[in-house]
């Protein structure tokens, strides 16, 4: 690995060259090479609220200190998600394109519409699906190749985590690839080569998707209420009358919410894993070790980058003054890594204390629903693993996906000893 040491060297010396007022810490070429991390190093350091006069998305402001992320994340009354403003990317909707989903809307709705689909995530029915995710996890890791080279995102990581989203909504099973395409959809960059290379070709397939929905949610109903996604949002009172461009963004919204941000911690935990030895020696000395592991696993992943907000009045932010209009990103990613909240927050530690106390799920009102069954489809992996003795050992470099707000991989290249 001894060119990513360069490489960082240099990407070091860049970042604290360019003038303070020209970082831009929103390029995806940062991300798809990993090297945005001294850029944000810099910023908390010199400029932890910084504004960025220019870029793809237009002006805007990053939060990147720990304290600062949780003001702003917790103070919906000055800092709204409402799609209708922008919502929760740095990227705005197209007006013609627009998405409402309860992440990107401000109380009471917002309120109501997460109410309905909560339960699927209520500890009663976490212990029921904890029994379905061992046995799939089981399945997936004995169908495994040994001593070849196979790729453990779409092995593993993607097979789990749609499973298990199929199962969340009752989608058929075998359709399921479906939900990872219209996620990976959702989420990237259009560009040439990639996931999808025009916005055009981006809205046509999520239209698809909202199209495939339709039929199950007209047949769920006309049925007795189900304990599925679909028919909680069916036959809820907020959420039974939407309009098609909201049913759609609830959709993506549970799409990317159930499988992206899992799919690529348990990526990120094999790769954090083969580039810390030693922590891998405190959890076959100490497995017990694996649920504080899969916090740090979050942390040291943060598979959403950053959250959006707008700000809706005039209001002061770290000596700053944001104006009423202004888009303000929270990079989740940086205050992570912020050593003021979080000691020796650069170093992977499987036993850190209060490893739980990381922005990754966000905080406040927007706070993930799902972040129990997030930790719930990780725990287990490690279990699984663990119990066959397997730490799969990266052979090669990992694809970063191209964008700017999952922070996720396209490809793992991983090799299981016999």
């Amino acid at each position: 690995m001894a060119h990513v040491a360069i490489d960082l060297e240099r990407t070091s010396r860049e970042a604290y060259s360019v003038p303070l007022s020209k970082i831009n810490v929103s390029d995806p070429q940062l991300w798809v090479t990993n090297t945005h991390w001294p850029y944000f190093e810099r910023l908390r350091r010199e400029d932890p609220v910084h504004y960025c006069a220019e870029s793809d998305y237009g002006p805007y402001w990053s939060v990147t200190k720990y304290k600062d992320i949780l003001s702003v994340d917790t103070n919906h009354q000055v800092y709204s998600s409402e799609s209708g403003l922008g919502g929760i990317t740095i990227r705005d909707a197209r007006p013609d394109f627009r998405l409402p989903m309860f992440i990107a809307m401000d109380p009471p709705k917002h309120d109501a519409q997460r109410k309905v689909v909560s339960p699927i995530v209520a500890p009663e029915n976490l212990a029921k699906l904890e029994i379905t995710i061992r046995e799939r996890m089981q399945a997936i890791l004995d169908s495994l190749p040994r001593n070849e080279t196979f790729d453990w995102v779409d092995r593993v990581s993607i097979e789990l985590t749609t499973q298990m989203l199929a199962t969340l909504f009752d989608f058929p099973f075998h359709d399921r690839r479906k939900l990872t395409r219209w996620s990976d959809v959702a989420t990237s960059l259009p560009m040439p080569g990639g996931i999808v290379e025009t916005m055009e070709q981006r809205e046509q397939e999520l239209w698809e998707c909202a199209d495939y929905f339709a039929t199950l949610w007209n047949q769920r109903i006309n049925a007795e209420p189900g304990n599925d996604l679909i028919s909680m949002m069916a036959h809820g009172d907020s959420t039974r009358n939407m309009p098609r461009n909201e049913f759609l963004g609830n959709l993506i919204l549970l799409i990317v919410g159930g499988n992206d941000t899992t799919r690529n911690s348990i990526s990120g935990g094999v790769l954090a894993l083969n580039e810390n030895p030693g922590e891998v020696k405190k959890l076959k000395a100490n497995p017990d070790l694996i649920p504080n592991m899969v916090s740090e696993i979050i942390r040291w992943q943060t598979p959403l980058a950053h959250m959006r907000r707008t700000a809706i009045a005039d209001t002061e932010l770290g000596g700053k003054q944001i104006k009423k209009g202004d888009k303000v990103v929270m990079w989740y990613v940086s205050g992570n890594r912020d050593e003021e909240a979080i000691p020796r927050a650069g170093e992977f530690l499987i036993d850190r204390p209060r490893a739980r106390q990381h922005l990754s799920f966000g905080f406040g009102i927007h706070r993930c629903v799902g972040n129990r069954l997030a930790e719930l489809q990780l725990k287990i992996v490690w279990e699984e693993l663990l119990k066959r003795g397997i730490i799969p050992e990266v052979v090669g470099e990992p694809e970063r996906v191209y964008s700017n707000f999952v922070k996720g991989y396209a490809t793992l290249p991983v090799r299981i000893a016999a």
